[in-house]
C-alpha cells in the first residue's frame, strides 16, 4: 500500500536545520523536502520513458506540496512504484481537509525551485543530485516494472 507523503513531514527543527533534515532515512527525505529532486533526477535518467512532473496542490495552496513523476498511469515517487490512481486515492484519504489537487509542473529544477519556493540544490546540506540517483537504482527502471514502458 502507498506510503504518502504526509507520514514522513518534518518537524519544524528539520525545516530550520539543513543538516538534520539531511540524515533523515532516504524514504522520508524524499517523501518530504526532496521529492522535487527526486522527481527532475528521474527524469534526466530516463528521458525517453514518456514521464512527466506533477505537483500535489492542498486547498488555496500557491505551491505544490509534493511532486511525483507519472506516464498517465504509473507515478514514481519516494515509495516507488505505483499506480498514479492509488497515489491520488491514498493522499487525499489521508489528510481529506486538504483538498489536493494534480496538475503538471513545467520548466526545469531551478526554475520550478525559484517559481514555487521549494529548496534549490545549493540550500540543502548537501548536493542531494547524487543521493537521488542512488536512490533511483532501488528501484526497477521504467520498462522493467509490470505495466511501465
Amino acid at each position: 500500500m502507498y506510503r504518502p507523503s504526509a507520514c514522513f513531514k518534518r518537524t519544524d527543527e528539520e525545516r530550520r536545520d539543513p543538516l538534520l533534515s539531511w540524515k533523515r532515512e532516504d524514504v522520508a527525505f524524499f517523501a518530504a523536502g526532496a521529492c522535487h529532486i527526486l522527481a527532475y533526477a528521474f527524469l534526466e535518467t530516463y528521458p525517453e520513458a514518456g514521464f512527466h512532473t506533477v505537483g500535489l496542490w492542498s486547498r488555496g495552496a500557491r505551491d505544490p506540496g509534493h511532486l511525483y513523476v507519472t506516464d498517465g498511469t504509473w507515478a514514481f515517487d519516494h515509495d516507488g512504484w505505483t499506480p498514479e490512481s492509488e497515489l491520488l486515492s491514498v493522499t487525499r484519504a489521508t489528510t481529506p481537509d486538504a483538498g489536493f489537487r494534480s496538475g503538471p509542473v513545467h520548466g526545469d529544477l531551478d526554475a520550478f525551485c525559484a517559481r514555487h519556493h521549494h529548496r534549490p540544490r545549493r540550500l540543502f546540506a548537501f548536493d542531494p543530485w547524487d543521493r537521488a540517483l542512488r536512490y533511483l537504482t532501488r528501484f526497477p527502471a521504467p520498462g522493467e516494472w509490470p505495466g511501465t514502458g
